[in-house]
């Protein structure tokens, strides 16, 4: 399979080269299901996530990379649909629900699936809004909900740097996150309450600033020269003074 091809070449080379150091790798599960969610600074977190785990991860990739055409676009398209991974369509919509439904059916068979729930990489290296894919899968499924942080990839290859910096690369691992605050809730309420709380996990992992708008919205503020401020409090929740799903402010 072309996975652990890629793995005992590409993935013990990149182990050699960036030497990877992960903290808190007792969070991650030697058997069973479970719902990997991280931030995703840097077009690399995939490769050195893959490099240091033992298991299979299934990927959810933006669809874009199973349609490229020309050499490039055909070489990744092998390697990226070879590994197993399950496109994504962004526009949301049914193709997406698709994509999810794909991504619960690994997890019932007992896999590891892994989702960004930012959507996208961000156009600087600070956490984004969550997207709620991830959310509306864990509770659907009830799988552990493990939060993982990419430390200092976006130092070693930010957005539009082809050759990576050679250096050590880290990554975080937190606990799982209990779900059981959130069944009772109604459905949409508990599939946004659970993303923001994937978010404040997130952020005490890897330290970055907070936005309190999606990646996507922002990269295109940038595009026209302008910044979205950082979120003081961080993402929604106890004493963020944000508001919360039901409508109501937090006090901070």
């Amino acid at each position: 399979m072309i996975y652990w091809a890629l793995k005992y070449t590409v993935g013990s080379t990149v182990k050699l080269i960036y030497r990877p150091e992960v903290t808190g790798r007792e969070n991650l599960p030697e058997n069973g299901a479970a719902l990997l969610v991280g931030n995703h600074p840097s077009f690399s977190d995939s490769v050195f996530l893959s490099a240091v785990m033992r298991r299979k991860v299934v990927y959810i990739a933006k669809l874009e990379y199973f349609t490229g055409t020309g050499l490039k676009g055909r070489l990744r398209r092998m390697v990226i649909g070879g590994m197993g991974n399950i496109p994504v369509d962004r526009a949301g919509g049914r193709k997406a629900a698709s994509t999810l439904g794909t991504a619960q059916d690994v997890l019932e068979q007992g896999g590891l699936v892994c989702m960004y729930p930012e959507g996208t990489r961000p156009p600087d290296n600070r956490l984004y809004r969550g997207k709620t894919g991830a959310a509306r899968i864990a509770l659907a499924t009830g799988v552990p909900v493990i939060p993982i942080a990419m430390l200092n990839t976006y130092e070693i290859q930010p957005p539009g740097k082809l050759i990576p910096k050679v250096m050590k690369a880290r990554m975080a691992v937190g606990t799982p996150i209990d779900l059981a605050p959130f069944r009772d809730l109604p459905p949409g309420v508990a599939s946004r309450a659970l993303t923001d709380e994937i978010m404040r996990r997130l952020q005490a992992l890897s330290g970055q600033d907070y936005v309190h708008m999606y990646a996507q919205a922002a990269r295109q503020q940038f595009e026209s020269g302008v910044r979205p401020p950082t979120c003081p409090h961080g993402p929604p929740g106890p004493g963020s003074g944000i508001a919360t799903p039901t409508g109501d402010a937090t006090v901070s």
